[in-house]
Parts: structure tokens; C-alpha cells; sequence
């Protein structure tokens, strides 16, 4: 079995995520073994004929496995087929944990996109050990939840030259030359679903932390506050929110560990997201409120996920975006960050400073179609990375985020080798 092994096998690949997956593989893993999974082949024969027509490219010899995430004994015969599960199935809160356990079991490597932080953090409170002896890399958040925030951070990092005390995230998304005929929606209902669920049990993580934390890190100063819950952005001129993703708690699990094994002082971070004007991002406020509050009660989490089109105005569809508005959308995130030049570096990265930051390093991480696209790319790049650079990586393995797995590899530039992928770029120094 082990000679006749394929590189990767995409998992879920009937999905929406999953079958934009499958058609950014035809050149993210142009040099590769790979192959596709799910539960009905006759579907899965479909997405390669679809996605392989958009690429231009004959699919139609492109092995398919047939895998349930109900059926465990067919889910170590995948991870057993392939060096590294590429797996789009969500939610994993639903779904993940079989297929985590599955890979493990066959020293396979497994990547995601999921943006869910207690499947996340309970999977390396579960699993970490085990794939450690296995010799098993577990990397979740692959995909825009949250690349551009962890690894944008890695990147400010790498070109701060000095002590980085602090970094904030604006996100901006959008769509060029938007028309009505690119329709409204934006969103597919997994994504949907995937938050709706995450919000509900959003108690659970107090728990979950205190089991996988139970020392708390030390307090560094200055202490990066809170802007205030709405606010206009120098930085980005746009009117801001606290954006409600993971990207925060993944980039704190990458620093918390790179504290513990590199001894390096943690970077504090805040996450907002930008509004053209007052008027929307106080009806976007509103709109979070009313759905934090209804996915908190069954009722109202039935409402959410029966009629997801109507609770968010059309922006969530069970056919997901159209191709015309996918082509359109684009992503940026802009990173401040603050703390001191290299000249000022002190002995031991536990030490404190007693000087106020004195320096500034502005970033930018940006892409096309971050739902469907720049995310594809990311989570193929993932999956590349491990099999190429996995001796840049730390120990022999374990359940990472992205920042602890990749911050010594080359996947950013990997990442911006690719069409549909992300570009890097400093925008000042000071």
C-alpha cells in the first residue's frame, strides 16, 4: 500500500469548498500524486468532469475514494491511501474528529479550513499527544479563517526587525465593479451553519481553555486595549467593528506556543473589520447582535438554519455565490504593528520593557475571492508544505495552528506563487 500511496486526497470534494478545491489543485498540486473522496461516486465523478471543464484540464483519470465520515473503518482506508487528507467537510464540529482520528491512526497528515474554535483547541486537547508519537502534523484554520491574520503576523515578525509589543487587523472585503446580475449572495450555507453553531456553544471554550491552558501566559507590557466598539480607522479610513472570526484565538494558540518552545515574547492582537460609512456598520452591529442572540436558543437556531437566505438578506445561499461575483470579491487585511527596534532587544524574550513602543510596521495581506478561492489556495499550500518542509517544522508533529506549524517554513511564498492566492507587502517602516 505504502509504494502505491497518493500525495493528497481532498476530502469532502462534493462540497461547495470542496469542489473549488479540486479545481485550484490542478496547479496548486500540479507535481503531485492526488485524488478525491466522499460518499457518492457518481457525484464526485460529476465535480471532476465540472471543475475539470472550468480548468481546462482532463480530470476524469483522477482517483476517487469512497469515504463517509459515518463509516470510520472507510475513513482509515482513505487516510491510509495518502500522505496528507486535505479535508473541506464541515462543520467540524459535526464532522472533524473522526477524520482527525482516522489520520492519526494512519501516520497521515490532515489540514482544514475551519474557522471553529472549539473544534480547533479541542482537537489539540484530544489529539496533540498522539499525533506527536505518531509522527502526525494536525493544522487547522487553513484557509482564510485565519492564514492571512497568522501568518500576516509571522510575516510582520519576520520584517519587523526589532521586538514586536502588539498587532491590529483591519479586514476590508469587497466586490469590483459589482452589478445586480452577480447576485447577492456571498456565502455559502456551510460557512453559515459553521457560525451559527460556533456561536451557540461559544460557552464551551472557557472550559476547553482552562483544560489545555491551565497555566496562565504572563502578563507583557504595555497592554494593547480595545478600540472602541465602533470607530473610524486612521489607518484604514473606514469605519470599524471588532471582527467576530477566529483569527484571534488561532493567532494567540500560535503565540502561546512559540512562547513555550522558542521562548518568544508573545505578540498581542486585535482583530476589527472596515465599513464604508457609520450607517453600515451600525446596521452590521445590529445584525450581530440579533443573530449572537438568536443562536444562543434552539428556536432561534432553527430559524437561522431553515431560512439562512432570509435572516442574512440574501447574502447566504444553499447554491452558494455565483461565479461572476467569486471572480469580483477581494480581500484586505491591514496590520499595525508597534514595539521596539532591534537596538533596544532585551536579554531574554520574558523580560519587560520599562520604554513605551518607539517603532511602527505597517503590512498588508490581500487576495481574490476569499470564501472560495485565495481559501482554496491556502489549504492546498498547507498540505504542500508539509510534504515538502516538514523538517522546518516543529517536533515531529501534533494538532498546531498555523503560526506554530508554518513560522519557519516557505508557505508564504508558496501562497503567492498562485493566481488566486495572497500577496505579503509592507506598506511603512518607521
Amino acid at each position: 500500500m505504502a509504494t502505491d500511496r497518493l500525495d493528497v486526497i481532498i476530502f469532502g470534494a462534493t462540497g461547495f469548498t470542496g469542489k473549488y478545491t479540486v479545481y485550484e489543485a490542478v496547479s496548486v498540486l500540479k507535481d503531485l500524486r492526488w485524488g478525491i473522496a466522499g460518499r457518492n461516486r457518481e457525484k464526485l465523478q460529476s465535480v471532476l468532469k465540472e471543475m475539470g471543464a472550468k480548468a481546462k484540464k482532463d480530470l476524469s483519470q483522477t482517483p476517487i475514494i469512497i469515504a463517509d465520515v459515518e463509516d470510520e473503518a472507510s475513513l482509515l482506508e482513505m487516510a491510509k491511501s495518502c500522505r496528507i487528507v486535505v479535508n473541506t467537510a464541515g462543520p467540524y464540529r459535526f464532522y472533524g474528529e473522526n477524520v482527525v482520528r482516522a489520520c492519526i491512526e494512519a501516520g497521515t497528515h490532515h489540514v482544514d479550513v475551519s474557522g471553529e474554535p472549539q473544534y480547533m483547541e479541542t482537537m489539540q486537547l484530544k489529539y496533540n499527544e498522539r499525533a506527536k508519537e505518531r509522527g502526525v502534523y494536525i493544522v487547522s484554520a487553513c484557509g482564510f479563517d485565519s492564514i492571512p491574520a497568522d501568518m500576516g503576523v509571522v510575516f510582520v515578525e519576520k520584517n519587523f526587525d526589532g521586538v514586536v509589543n502588539s498587532v491590529e487587523t483591519f479586514l476590508v472585503n469587497g466586490v469590483k465593479d459589482y452589478n445586480a446580475e452577480h447576485g447577492r449572495a456571498g456565502l455559502n450555507v456551510g460557512t453559515w451553519n459553521s457560525a451559527v453553531y460556533g456561536l451557540a456553544h461559544s460557552n464551551e471554550l472557557h472550559g476547553i481553555r482552562r483544560e489545555l491552558y491551565p497555566e496562565r501566559l504572563p502578563k507583557f507590557f504595555p497592554i494593547l486595549k480595545h478600540r472602541p466598539l465602533m470607530f473610524k480607522s486612521t489607518e484604514i479610513n473606514k469605519v470599524c467593528l471588532p471582527f467576530p472570526g477566529s483569527d484571534r484565538s488561532v493567532v494567540m494558540r500560535s503565540q502561546r506556543f512559540l512562547y513555550e518552545h522558542d521562548k518568544k515574547r508573545p505578540v498581542q492582537m486585535h482583530a476589527y473589520i472596515g465599513f464604508p460609512s457609520w450607517i453600515i456598520a451600525a446596521a452590521v452591529a445590529l445584525f450581530a447582535t440579533i443573530f449572537g442572540l438568536m443562536a444562543k436558543f434552539q428556536f432561534g437556531r432553527t430559524l437561522l438554519l431553515k431560512y439562512p437566505g432570509f435572516f442574512s438578506g440574501g447574502f447566504v445561499s444553499r447554491d452558494g455565490p455565483s461565479e461572476a461575483r467569486m471572480e469580483k470579491t477581494y480581500f484586505r487585511m491591514t496590520m499595525k504593528a508597534t514595539g521596539w527596534p532591534s537596538s533596544q532587544r532585551l536579554a531574554e524574550g520574558t523580560d519587560q520593557y520599562t520604554d513605551p513602543p518607539s517603532k511602527t510596521l505597517m503590512v498588508r495581506v490581500s487576495g481574490p475571492n476569499p470564501g472560495y478561492g485565495s481559501t482554496c489556495v491556502a489549504l492546498l499550500s498547507t498540505a504542500v508544505t508539509i510534504l515538502r518542509e516538514s523538517n522546518k517544522m516543529p517536533n515531529t508533529g501534533g494538532v498546531l495552528s498555523p503560526g506554530a506549524a508554518f513560522s519557519k517554513t516557505s508557505l508564504i511564498s508558496e501562497l503567492e506563487k498562485h493566481e488566486h492566492g495572497m500577496k505579503f507587502e509592507i506598506l511603512a517602516n518607521k
